[in-house]
């Protein structure tokens, strides 16, 4: 198995995400909270090689920054997107999607949730394997 080797990431790993929320592993390490006068939420999130996220959405928007490996985005009916280091992907609010690592690698990005007086997420179902696996 191939990952992307987070051994000199920026951030630490921080807390381990909810399976409520998550299938797989990943962690989530606040940078900027929701009680900071800026109304913007930052996260530095490391998925597992296979983790991903529900499909949510946010209700002031979002930004991915992704730092390292190789992962996927996608908006619900619309087909999956490869993401790598480098890659940034601004999400209008209210759009439906989901994130997460691929398969054969670790994934981390930087979320960046501006306008959050407006909500920061609402989270809705698991993505199936069949979505994770499809195009």
């Amino acid at each position: 198995m191939s990952t992307s080797g987070n051994q000199n990431t920026i951030f630490p790993k921080g807390e381990k995400a909810s399976a409520d929320y998550f299938t797989g592993t990943a962690w989530v390490k606040n940078l900027v909270s929701t009680e900071d006068k800026f109304n913007t939420v930052i996260g530095n999130v490391v998925f597992e090689p296979g983790a991903r996220n529900n499909w949510h959405t946010h209700p002031g928007g979002q930004i991915l920054i992704v730092i390292d490996g190789t992962g996927f985005y996608q908006e619900k009916g619309k087909p999956k997107q490869p993401l790598r280091k480098g890659d940034v992907v601004k999400i209008a609010p209210n759009i439906v999607h989901w994130h997460g690592a691929a398969p054969d690698s670790e994934f981390t990005h930087i979320a960046v949730n501006p306008n959050t007086q407006n909500g920061v997420v609402q989270w809705l179902e698991k993505v199936t394997d069949d979505e994770y696996n499809g195009d």
